[in-house]
């Protein structure tokens, strides 16, 4: 305990706000590994502010497990800390500090166990992802699997330590979000048919959008687990126009999408995309520049609950669970899982206290998170 909790000070000292960099936090990681024995790879993003860490102890074949974290924390701004949150505060069996719950806890209870994991993955490999921006959008993520989707080996199993008081989630809702900017003509509001209201499209839009909702209300499978049960649609925010004696030309429609499914999802994007194509030939007609532009702010994929999962299975008995449960909010498990994994989500912490000021993990979760870890070494090493 020790250790974890050497390893959590260190990493929440690395200020690793999803606005900032990442690569104090992941080069810290990455030594912790290599000193363990871990082949390390540090693969950064465009920007070259920001990386993935991948890395792997026993051989290099397929199958074994990944232990799997975001190493990006959301910002402090505007919060009000009794304590500096980027220094672990330690006071009644608590530690203090932007992280230790979302999720750099799990992390550090990962390097710890480094070197017991190092043991036993002689024939079966373990390996670590830590990614970068899993807070706005799981870019990090989304950039890993596909880097992992060219190679030719394929682990079998995923442990994604997102805080879930340690029980055991074999299932979540994928989050969606978009952003639809409108181009219309602006023109006098009293002859509004020579001009192309921006706003009016975007209202078109969303009363699709609207009807969809109601669709996928009855498209829900009869045994879905979530709570509500459905693929849901959410309009966020519409920002347009200037006057009320203006045509506005232009607008911006923010909405979300968290599809039970991947049928519900394509499915709604489909008729999205039918939609446009039906709106955009009568906008051009009067103004040949207008345009509806669609930016992918995320695409998450859902965890979709399976019939035989190993990692499931094999972590609710060693840690003596009965049930597994599905969770409204969103991780990137379910990358994994599209990647062919088996994954499940469980690790130290509650949720309530992600993004919170004075953030904070307590001793028992982690002590909890490090005995499941002890045993999951002793199962690998019997693999």
């Amino acid at each position: 305990m020790e250790t974890v909790k050497r390893h959590l000070g260190q990493l929440i000292a690395c200020p690793s706000v999803s606005t900032e960099s990442n690569l104090d936090a992941i080069g810290y990681i990455a030594g912790v590994l290599e000193e363990a024995g871990a082949r390390v790879e540090i693969l950064r993003d465009s920007s070259g502010r920001k990386a993935n860490l991948w890395a792997t102890l026993g051989p290099e074949v397929s199958g074994g497990l990944v232990l799997s974290g975001h190493s990006d924390v959301v910002p402090v701004t505007d919060q009000v800390w009794a304590t500096d949150p980027f220094q672990m505060i330690e006071a009644e069996g608590l530690l203090y500090g932007r992280g230790t719950c979302d999720m750099k806890g799990f992390i550090a209870i990962c390097l710890a166990m480094a070197p017991r994991l190092a043991e036993v993955a002689t024939e079966v490999p373990v390996h670590f992802a830590f990614t970068h921006d899993e807070e706005t959008g799981c870019l990090g993520a989304r950039a890993l699997v596909e880097e992992l989707a060219k190679r030719d080996i394929r682990p079998a199993l995923a442990l994604i330590g997102e805080p879930t008081l340690m029980q055991v989630i074999e299932g979540h809702k994928g989050c969606c979000e978009y952003t639809v900017r409108f181009t219309g003509a602006e023109g006098h509001g009293s002859a509004p048919g020579r001009g192309v209201n921006a706003v009016e499209m975007a209202a078109r839009y969303i009363a699709r959008l609207l009807e969809l909702r109601q669709e996928l209300e009855t498209r829900a499978p009869a045994d879905s687990p979530f709570d509500p049960p459905h693929t849901t649609i959410n309009i966020g925010a519409l920002h347009g126009g200037v006057a009320h004696n203006v045509i506005p030309g232009r607008a911006t429609l923010e909405w979300e999408m968290r599809p039970v499914n991947a049928a519900d999802q394509h499915y709604v994007k489909a008729e999205v995309a039918r939609l446009v194509a039906d709106l955009l030939p009568g906008m051009r007609a009067v103004a040949p520049q207008a345009a509806i532009e669609t930016t992918v702010i995320g695409e998450v994929a859902g965890l979709e609950p399976m019939p035989e999962n190993a990692i499931r299975d094999l972590v609710m008995r060693l840690s003596g669970a009965n049930t597994a449960a599905c969770v409204p909010f969103g991780t990137e498990a379910g990358l994994f899982q599209a990647l062919g994994m088996q994954a499940i989500v469980c690790g130290p912490g509650s949720i309530e206290q992600a993004h919170k000021p004075d953030e904070y993990i307590s001793l028992d979760q982690l002590a909890q998170g490090l005995a499941l870890l002890h045993k999951l070494a002793d199962a690998h090493g019997r693999t």
